[in-house]
Formats: structure tokens, sequence, C-alpha cells
């Protein structure tokens, strides 16, 4: 069983398929995520395919996600 710790190199993270929003722009601008086969996702940053991924649970994510549905983290893009 592999242990991912955030900070890994994305591209260690083999046989993974990274999911962009289709929302992302043409220039890359956009995050990436990934299910790992321990149930945990992984995060990119699609400019750098290559540098690290942070790793977080589902329940993380589904929070994550919860919030910026309800416009929680609005006020960073505004």
């Amino acid at each position: 069983m592999s242990v991912y710790r955030n900070g890994i190199p994305a591209d260690s993270l083999k046989g993974v398929k990274w999911v962009k929003s289709r929302h992302s722009g043409a220039t890359g601008n956009c995050v990436e995520l990934a299910a790992l086969p321990d149930g945990q996702v992984a995060m990119r940053n699609s400019r750098d395919p290559l540098g690290p991924a942070l790793i977080y649970t589902r329940d993380e994510i589904t929070a994550f996600m919860q919030g910026t549905m309800e416009g929680e983290f609005s006020s960073l893009t505004a």
C-alpha cells in the first residue's frame, strides 16, 4: 500500500487520472484533482503538472467543495 504525503511530486503518482474543470482558462489556470487508490484525493496546479501535489481525505475535499458551492470563498476571487 502506498503512503501519500503532501508535497509529493505530482508526476510520481503513476496511473492516476487528473481531472481539470471545464471552466479552466486556455492558459491552464486551474487546479486538477485525481482520486488515489487509497481513497484520498490529490490536487495539483495545472500550470505546474510536475510540481507538488497536495493530498486530502475525501471528507476534506467534500467540505471544500460544499463551501465553494455555498459561496464561502467568493471573497477570494472578487
